[in-house]
């Protein structure tokens, strides 16, 4: 069978949000501000930039409502989204003028009680409401399915429950589902098999791989993927990331690694590698240590 690849992919980056709410140190807002517009000057415009979770539990992102209000004055094309955990989140979204908005659950029962304290027949209910006022507002919602390849408690997750999920969240309004390896468990092998179960239910535009590369394969499961016809994929600046939640994950898939693969390979992002590049030395400044990222390694980060 020919390798097919298709002529661009959508990157959705998570730096900002997954990456600095792993952080034990806070980043200042306007430190915040300077990286999301690195993010924008090397092209990038899809940027989940906040939670807006409790500062109790997530204290990276106690700022939330300060970020999101000082981003309202940005190109209005851009998609500058926020994940909202419960109503309370998402009326705080729509006051600060977000206009797309992501839930999560878990594909794994005990992950989702320990992410979210209910289990998953006990979060449906919670979503509907949710939806309902997200759609009343004009916001669009994009759900996250975690723990899709592999729980630290269960272990393995059965392809067919993520396509049973993933179809309820389709039904409740969800314009995609972001599939996540949350501990960076999958092999392209498991990466074929369950983008196959699911493939044959839903299309490929619906669905995008959110992987962290906890065993370095994230980059190798993401071109399964592509070959499969997924063209959207969430990565982070510099590998930033991991789940306070899930013991074991490190961080997400570096985004500047997806581009420079990408990009070789003849397929657009609409990213310049040089410009990201320099977001991600920033970034390095900003935290004070050396980041994941292999591409990023290659350069010399001079102040």
């Amino acid at each position: 069978m020919p390798y097919r690849l298709p002529s661009e992919v959508r990157v959705v980056e998570v730096g900002l949000r997954d990456g600095l709410q792993n952080e034990a140190a806070f980043v200042h807002t306007d430190d915040k501000l300077r990286l999301l517009d690195a993010l924008l000057a090397a092209g990038l415009r899809d940027i989940e930039f906040t939670s807006f979770v409790h500062p109790r539990w997530v204290p990276a992102l106690a700022d939330a409502d300060r970020l999101a209000a000082r981003v309202q004055g940005y190109d209005p094309t851009l998609r500058l989204s926020a994940l909202t955990p419960n109503m309370r989140g998402l009326e705080r979204a729509i006051a600060t003028g977000v206009r797309e908005v992501a839930v999560f659950m878990s594909a794994s029962e005990t992950h989702n009680l320990r992410n979210i304290n209910k289990g998953r027949d006990e979060t449906w209910p919670v979503f509907e409401p949710i939806f309902a006022r997200a759609a009343e507002a004009g916001l669009k919602v994009r759900a996250y399915l975690s723990t899709a390849w592999g729980c630290p408690y269960e272990g393995d997750v059965a392809p067919c429950e993520v396509l049973r999920m993933s179809q309820r969240l389709l039904e409740m309004g969800a314009y995609e589902i972001s599939l996540g390896d949350t501990i960076g468990v999958g092999d392209p092998l498991q990466t074929r098999r369950l983008l196959e179960a699911l493939l044959s239910a839903l299309p490929a535009d619906k669905l995008a791989m959110h992987m962290h590369d906890t065993r370095g394969a994230a980059l190798a499961n993401c071109m399964v993927g592509l070959e499969m016809g997924i063209t959207t994929f969430d990565t982070s600046l510099a590998g930033l990331g991991g789940c306070p939640y899930a013991p074991g994950a490190s961080g997400n898939l570096a985004t500047e690694d997806l581009v420079y693969a990408l990009e070789r390979m003849g397929v657009r992002t609409g990213v310049d590698l040089d410009a990201l590049l320099e977001a991600g030395c920033l970034a390095q400044r900003l935290l004070g240590r050396p980041l994941a990222g292999r591409v990023l390694a290659t350069k010399d980060c001079k102040e």
